[in-house]
């Protein structure tokens, strides 16, 4: 499903040069839960990253679902990420300002879809996570495992092939993350949902099919 074919990404400024991710060569199969670990600022956020196609590799060739996407325009990219991909992110980024309904159906706003059908869809996502009697509120009036929830529902509502979560207990307690673990297990173990994670926690990390780690950039295992 993910083939990272000899990637490295180089930041460039006037006066120095970083090497975030170095000649990494990675496969994921469809249905697989992959975790990657390593140390703060060895390159995990980059990668996950580059495989949702939110940057670009300085070298190298991604391939998803076996599409080669190196030659996708910016409109092309935006809707192959669009339908293939979720996001999920330690902090969230809910919009305050919407209710949970309105934050889960954003993704769908892209999609040739009426507002009833978008409507259904989100209240589905909602109730898979256990909280279609909160769709009316606001995120500020959600705990910090409620609003995980909202971006995960936000995350599957387009029925995506791939969720790739950036450290998604990160900000929670053990149970709140104990929770949210057993939504992202149950995606992958009923809907074959193929999830790549980014974690410090080694007791997460161990529930899942295989490990990668990172360290300055490289893999080490």
């Amino acid at each position: 499903m993910i083939e990272l074919n000899s990637i490295s990404k180089v930041y460039r400024t006037k006066t120095v040069e970083t090497l975030a991710l170095d000649n990494i060569n990675l496969k994921v199969d469809k249905g697989e839960f992959l975790s990657v670990m390593g140390p703060s600022g060895c390159g995990k956020s980059t990668l996950l990253n580059i495989i949702g196609l939110l940057d670009e590799p300085t070298r190298g060739d991604v391939v998803i679902d076996a599409q080669g996407i190196s030659n996708y325009k910016t409109r092309a990219l935006a809707r192959f990420r669009n339908q293939k991909l979720g996001f999920i992110f330690q902090s969230f980024h809910l919009i305050n300002d919407l209710s949970v309904l309105d934050n889960v159906e954003l993704p769908l706003i892209y999609r040739p879809l009426g507002a009833a059908k978008r409507r259904e869809m989100a209240e589905e996502a909602l109730e898979s996570v256990g909280l279609k009697n909160r769709m009316k509120h606001l995120p500020s009036q959600l705990s910090g495992g409620q609003k995980q929830r909202v971006a995960i529902a936000r995350a599957i509502v387009g029925r995506p092939e791939i969720i790739l979560a950036d450290e998604p207990t990160g900000n929670l307690d053990s149970v709140m993350g104990g929770e949210v673990m057993d939504i992202l297990l149950k995606l992958n173990a009923e809907d074959a949902t193929t999830i790549v994670m980014v974690t410090h926690d080694k007791r997460i990390a161990g529930k899942t099919h295989r490990l990668i780690r990172l360290f300055d950039g490289s893999q080490v295992n």
